[in-house]
């Protein structure tokens, strides 16, 4: 079924040392559409130099960019591991010079530096020298996150992202501005079937700190945990098949999401805690 959505671009803005940080990006704002896109009425459009920009003569590659990508963008992602990019006549970089012209216009930016290792043969000595200097003028700004892996990263990042879209005006205004499709008849939120074990998952599991759930199997039996309390508390296959399919329930109607790629931890979606308000204690 069709429905109207506000789009927002998203600048990815990188050195050309970081592009499984690009590519974790993009994925990160494909699965927030896929599960917010039709409830928020907001869809996350990627956008970066190489896909959104195209040939111009008479200015400088980066004013080009400047004009028909970054001043379009409504958020900036910017991601750094041991290069800054190539200088331009204002900045230390492209990179820089989007980054800083995004925070000046006064809309929102989320910036990355990774701590990861990296070969000293294959590290610019003045690449890196300049990198720490802007990263040291972002420290007195307070305006980037560090990790130390890819997961991390992904982890971190979509974490973020979830606040950034949930307390930034310019987001939090499309949601109470958003059209209703049954104007003049009072809003109905229609509940899923959920059993008795899944609505108290998902209970339990918007009190989490996190909103995390986490599923551990071991030679003792299985646990199932969040907010502090392991749900299955008899190690018998029928109880813990009940929770199992608990479980299932909520991912299958978009209410947590997997983390990962084994099965052990979720996080409560956008919509599971909009249903989970509910859902009587």
């Amino acid at each position: 079924m069709s429905y109207q959505a506000q789009v927002f671009t998203v600048m990815i803005a990188s050195p050309g040392d970081v592009a499984p940080e690009r590519a974790i990006v993009r994925e990160v704002l494909s699965e927030w559409n896929a599960i917010h896109a039709q409830s928020r009425k907001i869809v996350l459009l990627p956008a970066g130099w190489e896909s959104h920009s195209s040939p111009e003569m008479g200015k400088s590659a980066q004013s080009i960019i400047n004009e028909q990508v970054l001043d379009k963008c409504d958020l900036l992602v910017g991601v750094f591991w041991t290069r800054i990019g190539s200088q331009t006549t204002e900045y230390a970089s492209g990179t820089v010079e989007e980054i800083e012209r995004h925070i000046a216009s006064g809309k929102p930016a989320m910036l990355y530096f990774s701590g990861q290792p990296a070969r000293l043969d294959s590290v610019d000595s003045k690449q890196y020298e300049e990198l720490m200097k802007f990263k040291n003028s972002c420290m007195d700004r307070g305006l980037y996150q560090t990790y130390d892996d890819m997961s991390q990263f992904k982890e971190r990042f979509y974490h973020q992202l979830q606040l950034k879209l949930n307390q930034h005006d310019i987001f939090t205004s499309v949601s109470s501005a958003a059209p209703n499709d049954n104007f003049g008849s009072p809003k109905i939120i229609q509940l899923p079937n959920l059993s008795d074990e899944a609505k108290r998952l998902l209970k339990e599991a918007t009190l989490d700190s996190h909103g995390t759930i986490i599923m551990l199997r071991h030679i003792g039996g299985t646990d199932l945990q969040t907010n502090g309390k392991n749900l299955i508390d008899v190690q018998d296959r029928k109880v813990v098949a009940k929770w199992e399919s608990a479980l299932e329930q909520l991912r299958l109607e978009s209410l947590v999401i997997e983390r990962g790629t084994k099965g052990e931890v979720f996080e409560v979606t956008d919509q599971g805690f909009k249903i989970a308000e509910h859902i009587p204690q």
